[in-house]
């Protein structure tokens, strides 16, 4: 029978012995995957297959017909997949805005009193998760095709309008500012959450602060409305105008684009809400009946005991729905959308370099996703319950 002595030096043996045992596992795999690569590229050199990223600062050639980002035929193929990531971003974060604030919407829908508004929660629900999303985009994208032209367009107060060619709307006279601005957002949304939090510790010490939302939302608001006035308060806006067969002016939403758009955020959305209304049901009803009792506001019962609670639940099968919309962006490869999937698949064509353009393009949505699993995991430890 061994001695107490001489185990500690046993499990020291042993966690070393691992440790060797996962190293040698890892240096395999890179000399297995070095060799898989090595084979490849001697391969297609032999056959004479294009290969290396020197590429990527060859002219394009070819010209993309929406984009957010300036891009011509002159510019090269890194650009044009750079553009194709920005399209995807500026879809995929409009989605996910859409799909929350929905989805959160419905999921309390789901649970009110009110009979119509609940089965109207439901139905939409039950449609929208079990109908396939690809059907969606084409449909929505068909129904905008079949808008009347320009100058049958159905105008929303002479400001916007709709039509074949897509939604034109007013836009800032200076969308650099503006970008900025709603970048500031993020650091300006931490520092409301931190006022809120701040607001709760004076209110345990007895020292209230009076309207902690409102104090919140101004503190949000700081950042982007400094920004704002630093650079001398532009206010100018682009209106669209009718000019011949076509508008000029404002910001010009593509079908392709609005297609895109609706199908991933009505289709993520109903599954937000049924996340966001098992949440509120984790929440144990005792709890929520003490609130009420002790004359706790609605708004409160919901801010300081509900959602606190609930998010536990709701992040990280939310972190999987917004990594779903963000991979399912390249969907719009069905409608012609230039995102960075379609784009992809024209760089590999004209250049002939199919594996490094799908390296990169599948790079990029390995570290959308990761990126996106990374804040949920951060949100997750901070709304978590800590054991004392």
């Amino acid at each position: 029978m061994p001695s107490d002595a001489g185990r500690p030096a046993g499990r020291r043996a042993a966690g070393l012995r691992a440790t060797l045992y996962q190293i040698l596992v890892v240096l395999l795999l890179v000399g297995l995957a070095a060799w898989m690569t090595e084979t490849a590229r001697r391969a297609m050199q032999q056959r004479g297959i294009a290969s290396g990223f020197d590429f990527l600062l060859d002219r394009a050639g070819f010209a993309i017909g929406h984009a957010f980002f300036a891009f011509s035929p002159d510019d090269t193929y890194l650009q044009a997949f750079v553009v194709g990531l920005g399209n995807t971003l500026v879809v995929a974060a409009a989605g996910l805005v859409t799909a929350s604030l929905l989805g959160t919407v419905l999921g309390l829908s789901r649970l009110s009193g009110n009979w119509l508004l609940a089965r109207a929660a439901g139905a939409y629900v039950e449609l929208f998760r079990n109908t396939p999303q690809l059907v969606q985009i084409v449909f929505w994208y068909a129904l905008f095709t079949l808008l009347p032209g320009p100058r049958q367009a159905m105008s929303l107060g002479d400001l916007a309008f709709f039509s074949n060619r897509g939604l034109l709307v007013p836009w800032p006279a200076e969308p650099v500012v503006l970008a900025v601005a709603l970048l500031l957002l993020v650091p300006g949304a931490a520092l409301g959450f931190w006022v809120l939090r701040w607001s709760d510790r004076r209110r345990r010490r007895g020292r209230a602060t009076p309207a902690p939302l409102a104090l919140a939302g101004l503190a949000a608001l700081a950042l982007p409305l400094a920004f704002w006035l630093a650079v001398g308060a532009p206010a100018g806006w682009s209106v669209p105008v009718l000019r011949g067969f076509n508008f000029a002016g404002g910001l010009a939403l593509s079908p392709e684009f609005l297609a895109l758009y609706f199908g991933l955020s009505f289709y993520i959305a109903a599954f937000v809400a049924e996340i966001v209304r098992a949440g509120i049901l984790s929440v144990g009803r005792g709890q929520i009946e003490a609130a009420q009792a002790v004359g706790l506001p609605r708004t409160e019962l919901y801010r300081r005991i509900v959602f606190p609670q609930a998010l536990r639940v709701i992040v990280p099968p939310l972190a999987a729905q917004y990594i779903s919309l963000v991979k399912n962006s390249s969907l719009g490869v069905a409608i012609g959308y230039p995102d960075l999937f379609s784009i992809t698949n024209t760089v590999l064509t004209l250049s002939g370099h199919t594996i490094e353009a799908i390296a990169i393009m599948a790079l990029v949505y390995l570290s959308l996703a990761l990126t996106i699993g990374a804040l949920a995991d951060i949100v997750n430890r901070a709304v978590r319950i800590r054991e004392r």
